[in-house]
C-alpha cells in the first residue's frame, strides 16, 4: 500500500506518518505541506509544497500514484494560518490533492479530517449528534468542513473509490497550536454568564490511530471520533487556575478583541464551543476502528496545561586578572 499524507507538516500529520511506518503493509509514504515536520521521520517522504501552488502539488501526487489518502490538508482557522487563507489552502488542497490521487488511476481509499462543526449547535439540535444525525453547520469551521466532506465525496463517485470522514472533537493538547488551547491558556478566558455547556477535547495520539485504523481497514463513511467525558469552559478555567471573565451578547465582541489583544484569537467556531458546547457520540467509531483505550477529556485539558518548566541556564563567566 502506497499512502499519501497530506498536512504532513502538523502534529497530527507527522504522527500519522510515524505510525504508518510501524505498518509492513504500507510500502510507501508520502507526504506534502507548506510547513516541514518537527519530529523524525524513518522512511516516509516529504516535499515542502504549498497547497495553493496547484502545479507542484499535482506533479508531486501524480508521480506518487497512492492508493490512499490520509487528508490532513485541512487547516483550522487561527490554528497556523488566518481564517480566509486557512479556507483557501483547504480547498485547493482538497481539489487538487485528491483529484490528482484519483486521476493517478491507483486510488482505492480516502479518509479525510473532519469534525463535530458540521453538525452545528443549537435549538433543537442533538447534543451528542451521532453519525446519522442532520447536518447543519454554524459557523465558518463547520461550513468548510462539511465542503471538504462534499469534494471528497464527488470525487469518490466518480472514481469508485471508498471515502471515511473522521469528525473529530476539538484536537487539543500541550504541543497542539490548537485556538481553543490558546484561549484557554490565557490568564483571563472568556465564559459564558449565564451557561456552561458541555464540550469534548480529544488528544493528538488518538485522532493519528484513529486516521492510520480507518486507512488500514478501508471503511466507507463518517465516524464521530470522541473522547469519553467532557469538560465546560467554567470547569476547564477553574482546573487550570484561570481567571473567568463571564460575558454574555455583545459583549463576546469586546472579548474576542481582548483575546486578540493578548495573542489568543477568537475564531467564530471557537466562540461557538464556549456558548453552546461541542459534544458527540463516538460509540460507532470505538466499534468499527477498534480503538480501544482514548484518552478522556480531563486527560487532554491536563495535557493542554501541563506546560514544563524553563529553566535558564546562566553561563559562567571568569575573571581575567
Amino acid at each position: 500500500m502506497r499512502v499519501l499524507v497530506t498536512g504532513m507538516g502538523g502534529e497530527v500529520g507527522t504522527r500519522v506518518a510515524q505510525l504508518l511506518e510501524e505498518h509492513d503493509e504500507v510500502t510507501e509514504i508520502a507526504g506534502c505541506d507548506y510547513v516541514p515536520p518537527r519530529r523524525r521521520l524513518r522512511r516516509s517522504e516529504f516535499k515542502r509544497i504549498d497547497p495553493r501552488d496547484r502545479d507542484r502539488l499535482v506533479a508531486f501526487v501524480t508521480d506518487f500514484a497512492p492508493h490512499a489518502v490520509a487528508h490532513f490538508g485541512i487547516y483550522e482557522p487561527d490554528s497556523r494560518l488566518s481564517p480566509r487563507e486557512a479556507a483557501r489552502a483547504s480547498e485547493a488542497c482538497t481539489v487538487h490533492a485528491l483529484g490528482a490521487a484519483a486521476r493517478a488511476g491507483s486510488l482505492q481509499h480516502v479518509v479525510v479530517r473532519s469534525g463535530l462543526s458540521v453538525y452545528g449547535r443549537g435549538r433543537g439540535r442533538a447534543l451528542m449528534p451521532a453519525e446519522d444525525a442532520p447536518i447543519a453547520p454554524n459557523n465558518a469551521w463547520g461550513r468548510l468542513l462539511l465542503e471538504v466532506e462534499l469534494l471528497a465525496a464527488g470525487i469518490a463517485r466518480r472514481h469508485d473509490v471508498t471515502v471515511c470522514a473522521l469528525r473529530y472533537a476539538t484536537i487539543a493538547g500541550s504541543h497542539v497550536p490548537s485556538p481553543l488551547g490558546r484561549v484557554l491558556r490565557l490568564p483571563t478566558v472568556p465564559v459564558p454568564a449565564l451557561a456552561d455547556p458541555p464540550f469534548s477535547l480529544l488528544g493528538r495520539d488518538d485522532a493519528a490511530r484513529a486516521m492510520v485504523e480507518a486507512l488500514l481497514r478501508g471503511h466507507d463513511g463518517p465516524l464521530n471520533v470522541v473522547g469519553p467525558g467532557a469538560t465546560s469552559p467554567w470547569q476547564a478555567v477553574r482546573f487550570g487556575n484561570r481567571l473567568p471573565l463571564p460575558v454574555e451578547g455583545p459583549g463576546w465582541r469586546l472579548a474576542r478583541r481582548l483575546t486578540e489583544l493578548l495573542g489568543a484569537p477568537l475564531p467564530d467556531h471557537v466562540c461557538d464551543i464556549l456558548r453552546r458546547g461541542l459534544t458527540g457520540d463516538g460509540t460507532r467509531a470505538y466499534e468499527v476502528l477498534d480503538l480501544g483505550f482514548v484518552r478522556p477529556t480531563q486527560e487532554v485539558l491536563a495535557d493542554l496545561y501541563a506546560w514544563a518548566t524553563v529553566t535558564p541556564i546562566v553561563e559562567a563567566t571568569r575573571r581575567v586578572a
